[in-house]
Formats: C-alpha cells, sequence, structure tokens
C-alpha cells in the first residue's frame, strides 16, 4: 500500500477518491452541510514554514472540496476556520485524542464560526477523521532529516503552483 505524506497534495486527492468511492460517508454525513477550513499552523521544525489550510466541504453527504485553499478563500467561503499546531492535528489523525475534547480544551481554536455551531458538527468529526485517515499517513516527526527538507522543498512548492 502506497503511504502519502501528511498535509500535501496527494493526501487530500487520494481521501477524496476514496470518500467518494465509499457509500458509508455519503450515509453518514447525509444530514450534514457544512464548511471548515483547517489552519495547520506554521512550524518550521515540521516543515511547515507557515500556515497553511485546507477546506473540507460537504454538502447534504457530497463532499465538494477536499483541498487546500488561501487565507482568502478561507475567509470567503468557509463557515467555521479551525486552527491548531500539526502536532495537536497529528494527534487527531492517529485518533490520539477526540474533537470535541480538544475544542472544549482550547486545543484547537475557533478562529471563524460560533462554538455552538461547531458542536453541532463535532458528532460527524470521528467519521471525518476516518475519511482523512483511510490510507498510510507519514507525519513529519516520522521523518528523517532527509526526508523532511525533501517534504519542505515540496510544500512550499505546490503551496507556490497554488497559490497557497
Amino acid at each position: 500500500m502506497t503511504t502519502y505524506q501528511y498535509c500535501t497534495p496527494e493526501w487530500l486527492a487520494n481521501s477524496l477518491i476514496l470518500f467518494r468511492d465509499n457509500p458509508k460517508y455519503k450515509n453518514a454525513f447525509q444530514k450534514l452541510t457544512m464548511k471548515v477550513a483547517f489552519r495547520i499552523r506554521a512550524d518550521p521544525t515540521l516543515g511547515i514554514d507557515r500556515d497553511i489550510l485546507f477546506a473540507g466541504y460537504v454538502d447534504q453527504g457530497e463532499i465538494t472540496k477536499l483541498a487546500f485553499i488561501s487565507e482568502s478563500e478561507a475567509q470567503e467561503e468557509a463557515d467555521y476556520i479551525l486552527s491548531a499546531s500539526p502536532q495537536q492535528w497529528t494527534k487527531l489523525l492517529r485518533k490520539e485524542s477526540l474533537f470535541a475534547g480538544d475544542i472544549a480544551l482550547g486545543r484547537i481554536a475557533i478562529e471563524k464560526g460560533s462554538k455552538p455551531g461547531v458542536i453541532k458538527i463535532a458528532p460527524y468529526s470521528t467519521t471525518f477523521v476516518n475519511a482523512l485517515t483511510q490510507i498510510d499517513l507519514q507525519f513529519p516527526d516520522e521523518m528523517s532529516p532527509e526526508e523532511m527538507e525533501i517534504y519542505r522543498e515540496k510544500i512550499n512548492q505546490f503551496r507556490t503552483e497554488l497559490g497557497v
């Protein structure tokens, strides 16, 4: 099985394909409409030199966007912008923490949107995390120094190409 690096276009593209191919996700999100942008805060020690955002938009079970976006797109399009360190998002994706608890404890900050609104979508969080982790992921803390430098270059390159 191919391993994809966290926070790369390949991760999101393959997660989107698997999400759309699996009817259990459409059924689980049937009553959900949300536009959430996830901010991964900069941490140069983990190859993320500047904050990076990706969007997860769902409309009644259909995923309409799973992609990296610019700050302006997030501000204009997203109902919610949630922000955390790369380490915190990694814990969530590794299933070492829970979304609702991370929100309650302030480990994930709500930059845009209301806390009651985020609490309404919280029951879907485990399913969303499962959709994003159907593939093998390599996180920055698992990379050698050489892999980290290649990863940093890759992130900077795709961000330049996409304008994000």
